[in-house]
């Protein structure tokens, strides 16, 4: 069982971390009409509210979805074995994953019965943020019946709904942080517009990985994917998770930063029902990104060092500031926060996977004015 308290007559806290960073889960749960909040072992401090954790509440709140509906992650298993991979070769050849997609996105949607949006040129991209498409090898396999094969490399994609998510949030607290009845039109009407985001998130990744597969000369098996920034209707409420990944439908993965270990888990059936069906999605930042400005990156040497992971992997990520913000500094231990998962009874660990070429962004040549003409 986690850590459990009420606060005030206030919905119950269950928290299932072992820092603070409880003063925003509290606010959360002050609020009419939640039920329970739980919070993740990666649990640190949002905008509109914490990210790493699960809210149960009696209506919609857009606000705890976040700017990004349907971000999530995807694991995938390729068929190439690591050993035949070098580094520096592989890297050259994902970078392109980076750049903006030049497949056909009309004829992508229409496979998969998407509405188009003015959001569609951004389809099959990574974004910035925290979001990666990175390549990784077995480190250890703790778990044989899921058929992680240590050698074959896996890819594992982190994206989602880019300009769409944004917009459909900034579209609900224009005019304040107000809850949506279920049955209400506006309700109605952002529920549609979330479902949307998910499947477009989802396609996403698909292509996401299918583009780093065609520059890797290999195929891609996916292992498992979720969303961790959405909302499902239960029986006993809403439950909205901001950065929490589901814990009733299969494996899922946990990232740590660039420069550490990533974890397959399997959650467990046995897990407390305050966590609220839902596990940690990754390691939690420890330092917001504006803290991280100054604090790496300052020199060459340093933004070499950041380059480079301590696997002796690569980091492309030719955006200055975003290589300070994303440094592996700004993030938890992982290893505390898989430790967490195991103590509280949450998830057992499958597998864990060192990076070895991690892609975030890149710097695309703006055409000149004569060109633009």
């Amino acid at each position: 069982m986690g850590n459990s308290h009420r606060v005030d007559g206030r919905a119950p806290v269950h928290g299932f971390y072992s820092s603070s960073s409880v003063r925003q889960l509290e606010t959360v749960a002050a609020l009419s009409g939640v039920r329970a909040v739980a919070g993740m072992p990666d649990l640190h401090p949002g905008k509109f509210g914490p990210v790493g954790c699960a809210i149960l509440a009696d209506h919609i709140h857009p606000a705890f979805v976040g700017s990004d509906a349907g971000c999530g992650m995807a694991l995938y298993q390729l068929d190439l074995a690591p050993r035949r991979i070098r580094v520096d070769k592989a890297a050259d050849r994902l970078r392109d994953v980076a750049a903006p997609y030049d497949g056909d996105i009309v004829s992508e949607l229409a496979a998969h019965q998407l509405a188009p949006s003015d959001f569609d040129a951004s389809l099959g991209t990574i974004g910035g943020g925290n979001h990666f498409c990175e390549l990784q090898a077995v480190e250890e396999v703790f778990d044989t019946s899921y058929g992680i094969d240590r050698d074959r490399a896996h890819l594992l994609v982190h994206s989602g709904s880019r300009g769409l998510g944004h917009a459909l949030l900034e579209r609900h607290v224009a005019d304040g942080l107000k809850p949506l009845a279920l049955d209400s039109e506006a309700g109605r009407a952002y529920l549609a517009a979330h479902d949307h985001a998910l499947r477009w998130a989802s396609l996403n990744r698909q292509l996401i990985a299918r583009r780093a597969a065609a520059a890797l000369r290999c195929e891609a098996d996916p292992v498992c994917a979720c969303s961790h920034n959405c909302i499902e209707h239960r029986a006993d409420g809403v439950l909205h998770r901001k950065g929490a990944a589901p814990s009733d439908r299969g494996l899922v993965v946990v990232p740590g930063s660039r420069g550490a270990l990533s974890y397959l888990v399997a959650p467990l059936d046995t897990a407390p029902s305050e966590a609220l069906w839902s596990i940690a999605h990754g390691a939690g930042r420890k330092f917001d990104r504006s803290s991280m400005i100054g604090r790496v990156g300052a020199t060459k040497s340093d933004r070499e060092r950041l380059a480079r992971n301590p696997f002796g992997g690569r980091v492309i990520c030719e955006d200055r500031a975003l290589l300070a913000e994303e440094a592996p500094e700004a993030y938890k231990p992982i290893a505390g926060v898989i430790a967490d998962l195991e103590a509280f009874g949450l998830a057992r660990v499958v597998a864990s996977f060192r990076p070895l070429v991690t892609v975030k962004k890149i710097a695309v040549e703006r055409p000149r004015k004569e060109d633009r003409r």
